[in-house]
């Protein structure tokens, strides 16, 4: 959060001997924090004095400090009319104004402020503050610059510089303005914390731990600082540390984000039951928390509870996630009667949910509507061959259509229970031309073997890769195993563990020569197995009615379901579950014995 400055000024030479007695002590008893004596003394002067500017603008701000940010507009504004030249009323006044969410107004007064004052930092700082709030953040940067001009000890506009350029993804700038803040007040928790943010964003991930550890040992109920190390810890796979963390954040402080935060990672530690109490909490006290929706509904879901969980998931969004996918003008449907109606399907999320959820486009189809969908450019063509799929596109609609829905939306519209999951497979198609080119070209290996394809890691941007992803040398015992021709499908960053890979593993690369999930979905057409981490080739796999073995650890997706070898999603998918070492032992003992 940007941090605001607020500034008292010099008092004014006032009316009469008693009255200025009265203002000091007013002043004196306000900035010893009496503010009960303070109040009781403004009050005083005002009815001797009801024109005392001085009165007005500091009763104003004491309004402010309570809460009561209309009476404190109106405080000021007052005094502003027997002393338009009090830059520092001004700049309070802008404070009042940003408080009750006028940040127009807020700006017009600090820059009163500073056209009276131009070296006055508070109001700098204040500004920048107001233009950041408003979008403004290349604005925004060049008035904390300024504060700091005037003002190289105003530890604020440091922290809300870095804060500024952070959102900008200026990183490594962001770093150096809270060292600027530390070097002012080494004691600032609040430059650590920040700190450790801007770390947690570079993926210096033990830097973030020391700075948050370095802001609760100077502040110890610093409950974000005990949320962000909960959650750098956690990423760490200490889901019992971040426990402790989290804990002591919604003791001090049990807000709806940290009442989710513990729940996520008791259930990450396959405490369900404990897990749910705290959505629940959280929910009670605001009942329209996007997380705590959606959390609870996965906990719903990977229990099988269906008729919940995709009520639940209906709730799951935050009001920028939605106005980002809606389509404006077009009616969201809801389960209504769709016979003769133009269905736009919108994807969400990641490739491997497009995948799972593309089945409903048949069924969608069978009750009537023309079904069109909205994906990502790189699924476009393999998704135009989807039974059920009319039109496929990317980017905005170019046609009307009676109703809109979102992807992961389609269950709950249609009432999905585990037992009328639409598993039909296959579902997915790739082209045979492409098909009939891989085979060309497996061919020329001559081997009999069977052949296996194999997926360790999925993308290191998504936020629970650590634990769903695996290195390549936990699998290297495969390589042992006779018989079996492997091809890697690895893509990104992780295929780079392949050069210390075992030869069996390096033969049958034609990683470099898959350019799309169409040249991935042929050559899969081409293999007899494909064992996977969850990624979205183990979705594709499955849709294209390809068996597949699907690696996951202990604490699984909610897709995945609890105690199960099976998925009702992809019906002959086999799961292996656990620590990596068991699992690969298990694959080995498979491979083996068939």
């Amino acid at each position: 959060m940007e941090r605001q400055s607020q500034r008292t000024g010099a008092p004014t030479a006032p009316p009469s001997a008693s009255v200025a007695s009265l203002v000091k002590a007013a002043l004196d008893a306000h900035q010893a924090g009496r503010l009960d004596t303070a109040d009781s003394i403004y009050r005083e002067i005002l009815t001797l004095a009801p024109t005392n500017s001085q009165a007005l603008h500091y009763f104003g701000v004491l309004h402010y400090q309570r809460g009561q940010h209309a009476d404190a507009a109106a405080l000021m504004s007052h005094a502003l009319k027997y002393d338009r030249h009090d830059a520092a009323c001004w700049s309070n006044r802008g404070l009042a104004a940003a408080a009750l969410g006028h940040l127009d107004e807020a700006t017009i007064c600090y820059d009163q402020a500073l056209q009276l004052q131009p070296d006055f930092a508070d109001a700098r700082n204040n500004f920048g503050v107001a233009l950041q709030a408003q979008g403004a953040l290349n604005e925004a940067v060049g008035q904390y610059r300024l504060a700091i001009a005037s003002n190289p000890a105003l530890v604020d506009a440091y922290l809300n510089l870095g804060t500024a350029l952070g959102k900008l993804g200026r990183f490594a700038e962001a770093l150096a303005c809270y060292r600027d803040a530390l070097r002012v007040d080494p004691a600032s928790a609040e430059a650590h914390f920040n700190t450790g943010n801007a770390h947690n964003a570079q993926g210096e991930h033990e830097a973030a731990v020391a700075s948050f550890e370095r802001a609760l040992a100077l502040r110890p109920d610093y409950a974000e600082a005990h949320i962000n190390l909960g959650s750098a810890i956690g990423k760490r796979g200490d889901y019992a540390g971040a426990e402790s963390h989290y804990r002591r954040a919604v003791a001090i402080a049990p807000n709806p984000t940290n009442l989710v935060c513990l729940g996520g990672s008791l259930g990450a530690q396959g405490r369900l039951d404990e897990e749910e109490t705290f959505y629940r909490e959280a929910l009670t006290r605001d009942p329209h928390y996007a997380d705590a929706h959606q959390n609870l509904a996965w906990l719903l879901l990977k229990r099988g509870d269906f008729k919940q969980g995709w009520a639940e998931f209906a709730l799951r969004w935050r009001k920028s996630d939605y106005e980002a996918l809606a389509v404006p003008g077009v009616t969201e449907w809801r389960g209504e009667p769709l016979k003769g109606r133009r269905l736009l399907i919108v994807g969400e999320q990641g490739f491997g949910d497009h995948f799972q959820f593309l089945r409903y486009a048949r069924l969608l189809q069978e009750r009537g509507a023309t079904v069109d969908v909205c994906v990502r450019e790189p699924l476009r063509s393999l998704v135009q061959r989807v039974p059920g799929v009319d039109c496929v596109f990317s980017g905005k609609p170019e046609t009307s259509y009676d109703f809109w829905v979102p992807m992961m939306s389609v269950p709950s519209c249609v009432g999905t229970e585990l037992s009328t999951i639409p598993a039909e497979l296959p579902y997915l198609f790739a082209d045979d031309a492409k098909v009939k080119a891989w085979r060309k070209k497996l061919k020329k290996t001559g081997h009999a073997n069977r052949r296996a394809g194999l997926v360790w890691a999925g993308s290191p941007t998504f936020g629970n890769d650590r634990y769903r992803s695996m290195a390549l040398a936990d699998l290297h015992a495969l390589a042992r195993v006779a018989n079996v021709d492997w091809y890697p499908l690895q893509k990104g960053p992780a295929h780079a563990q392949l050069a210390v890979a075992p030869q069996a593993f390096r033969a049958h690369d034609f990683s470099g020569e898959l350019n799309d999930f169409e040249d991935t979905a042929a050559l899969i057409m081409n293999l007899d197995l494909v064992i996977a981490v969850d990624t979205a080739v183990a979705h594709l796999a499955g849709a294209l009615g390809k068996p597949v073995w699907l690696l996951l650890p202990a604490n699984s997706d909610w897709r995945w379901l609890e105690e199960r070898s099976d998925s009702p999603w992809y019906p002959g998918m086999q799961k292996v579950l656990g620590e990596w070492a068991g699992v690969v032992g298990e694959i080995v003992n498979e491979l083996e014995g068939r």
